[in-house]
């Protein structure tokens, strides 16, 4: 399958999955937490935190998906190499980012309090697995500034 063909299904995995992220912030995560405090009076405290916090984690990938969305516009239209590109990189990168920190935070707090280490180590690992896949986008950013810069130069000898 070449590039070009893959990008009409991509769109509508894209658009799927910005769907279901919509009705699992606005619907699955509130509910979730609130049937938690409803049967762990002890941990009804919870509610709210646990949804702030989840919801971002939520939207940083709403944010991921539609600057995916327009990175293959950009791709369609033969400008990948642009500074438009660049821009939605960076706001990929920004998403992960601030899901990450989020992330660090919590991970931090659940190790300082938790009686079992299941769960820190669980928090760890998708740490570890976000912390990575920013550090992917960093070489990805890079390597698109690379190529652009080549492009241009290319586009001024040719």
């Amino acid at each position: 399958m070449t590039a070009r063909r893959a990008v009409l299904p991509l769109r509508v995995l894209l658009v799927l999955l910005f769907g279901l992220l919509v009705v699992l912030e606005t619907v699955s995560l509130p509910g979730q937490f609130a049937h938690l405090a409803e049967q762990r009076p002890d941990l009804a405290h919870l509610r709210w935190p646990l949804t702030a916090v989840t919801v971002f984690w939520v939207v940083c990938a709403q944010v991921v998906v539609v600057a995916t969305g327009k990175l293959l516009t950009l791709f369609e239209q033969d400008r990948v190499f642009s500074d438009g590109a660049s821009r939605w990189v960076d706001v990929v990168l920004w998403a992960i980012g601030a899901a990450w920190a989020v992330l660090a935070v919590v991970s931090a707090r659940v190790a300082l309090t938790a009686e079992d280490p299941a769960l820190p180590l669980l928090l760890l690992l998708l740490l570890a697995g976000v912390g990575a896949l920013g550090l992917l986008v960093v070489v990805a950013r890079a390597l698109l500034r690379q190529a652009t810069t080549l492009r241009t130069d290319l586009d001024a000898v040719i």
